[in-house]
């Protein structure tokens, strides 16, 4: 099954700022658009956004003058539903209600030609129970764009339980022939990005609510430490908290109210009080003019040990070795096999965030997981009422040693990015156990959609087989609610070699 031929008309149902971008990807691709609203007037003053936006490409030497004056020969608004009879394609991208989303496919469906291919790019709504409305939902799909759509090359491409793979399979290669990268998905809750992000909301703030930090400090640590693009406060600051809330909720609500999903109380709060976002104003932070942001809690310098004692592998922290050695810290190594670990001068601990918390051990301090612990530029620590004031101070000062900022939060099982990062991990991993995806498909979507340093499975294979479940294996003795239960497919995943050798 092939793309829609460039000749085929494709109309888009809804013209706020989705619905233009959609039809102005399918428009600069080639097709012939018509643009239908029920509102009337929209469809023509969506039309003139769109020539708008086509003389700024124009301007920035994306599009010829002779290429956007064909675009714009082939835009065409439409008064009626009726006007779109001969359309190949019709995307959908009205109110995110599901009653007003069915009467309008029953609409469509009486109009246009049995071979019309119908497509909703709902965000949050079950495609399986808007098509379930038609007569012939074996060509209804999902085709869930990014906003915005021109800019954003990720499409989730969503069969619904009763898609034809036929229909499934020409949205996919249409999509990829317009320019962007479809993946292949399930129709789950979420889909694949807003089912998978859900944790690097939850983790952030739930960190927040345990008050071990504030926004700022969680911020600056998923940054500069875990290497995401921006911090969760700031991002769903952008996004709209109510936006990002209702996601969250629609995924928690869709899953039965699994405990996986739960919402935040604090962003619950943000919402009711009106502070959605930059576009408000406030949210998490203050937008208002002049406004001063605030910075993340960064430690005052300390004099770095010097040495350390190295106990076992440190696994994902292993390139600190060498750091140490370049920064003049000496390593000395410890033949007993007594943990990961580093022992400090004093005779306190340092260990690699592992989802146990400082006050069961003696002298302990954890430090969090990074992307890359030579480019970090931040590093969090955490320690407990019982730390010894030594043990805290020359872990600061040996991380300051490798150039970093250092950041004390407080004594939270996981810390920050690797509660976070085994999570999203485990997600993905259940994800593909229950065929919602590829993990190829899963990985580009994480890259493309919401901009992750590496997609699940490239993290997974980095930081090795049983971590993410170790990780989350000991929060959940520490947490019991079921929130941090790994899932059988990384249970299944962390110790299928291990029964593989073992098989006589």
């Amino acid at each position: 099954m092939t793309a829609l031929d460039l000749s085929s008309p494709v109309a888009v149902v809804g013209t706020g700022t989705m619905g233009q971008g959609i039809a102005q990807v399918a428009l600069v691709a080639g097709h012939p658009v018509r643009l239908y609203d029920a509102a009337p007037g929209r469809a023509e003053a969506a039309a003139e956004a769109i020539g708008a936006r086509l003389d700024r490409l124009v301007a920035k030497e994306r599009l010829t003058a002779a290429e956007r004056d064909a675009a714009r020969d082939r835009l065409t608004p439409a008064a009626e539903l009726a006007e779109l009879a001969d359309c190949a394609l019709v995307v959908e991208a009205v109110l995110e209600r599901l009653d007003v989303k069915q009467q309008l496919f029953r609409e469509l469906e009486e109009v246009v030609a049995d071979d019309c291919l119908l497509a909703t790019n709902t965000s949050s709504l079950s495609v399986t129970a808007i098509g379930g409305a038609l007569a012939n939902p074996g060509r209804f799909v999902g085709l869930h764009f990014f906003n915005p759509a021109p800019l954003l090359p990720l499409v989730e491409v969503v069969s619904g339980f009763a898609t034809d793979v036929t229909s499934a399979t020409r949205a996919y290669e249409t999509a990829r022939a317009w320019g962007k990268t479809p993946v292949a998905c399930a129709d789950t809750p979420g889909f694949i990005v807003n089912r998978i992000a859900r944790p690097f909301y939850a983790e952030a703030f739930a960190v927040y609510e345990a008050q071990a930090a504030d926004p700022a400090t969680i911020d600056a640590v998923l940054r500069e430490c875990g290497g995401f693009r921006m911090g969760a406060f700031e991002l769903t600051d952008l996004i709209g908290q109510d936006v990002n809330e209702s996601v969250t909720h629609s995924v928690w609500q869709s899953f039965f109210q699994d405990v996986r999903f739960t919402p935040s109380l604090a962003q619950r709060r943000l919402v009711e009080s009106g502070r959605h976002g930059r576009k408000s104003g406030h949210g998490w932070y203050d937008y208002a003019e002049g406004a001063e942001r605030p910075e993340p809690h960064t430690a005052d310098k300390e004099r770095p040990p010097a040495f350390v004692t190295v106990e076992g592998d440190l696994g994902p922290a292993a390139d600190l070795l060498p750091m140490l050695r370049e920064a003049g810290i000496q390593v000395r190594e410890d033949d007993e096999d007594n943990g990961t670990r580093l022992v400090l001068p004093g005779g306190g601990q340092l260990a690699l965030a592992d989802g146990q918390t400082s006050v069961e051990f003696r002298d302990v301090v954890y430090f969090d997981l990074a992307l890359d612990y030579r480019k970090a530029t931040r590093i969090a620590l955490s320690a407990s009422q019982d730390t010894s004031s030594q043990t805290l101070a020359e872990a600061i000062g040996l991380f300051q040693a490798l150039g970093k900022d250092v950041s004390v939060i407080g004594d939270v099982p996981g810390m920050i990015v690797a509660r976070t990062v085994a999570r999203i991990v485990d997600l993905a991993h259940d994800a593909v156990a229950k065929g919602v995806a590829t993990e190829e498909d899963i990985d580009t979507a994480m890259l493309l959609g919401v901009n992750y340093p590496l997609g699940p499975f490239e993290w997974s294979r980095r930081l090795g087989r049983g971590w993410a479940y170790d990780l989350l294996d000991d929060l959940h003795l520490r947490d019991p609610s079921g929130r941090y239960a790994p899932s059988l497919a990384l249970y299944r995943h962390a110790y299928a070699t291990d029964k593989r050798e073992s098989t006589p």
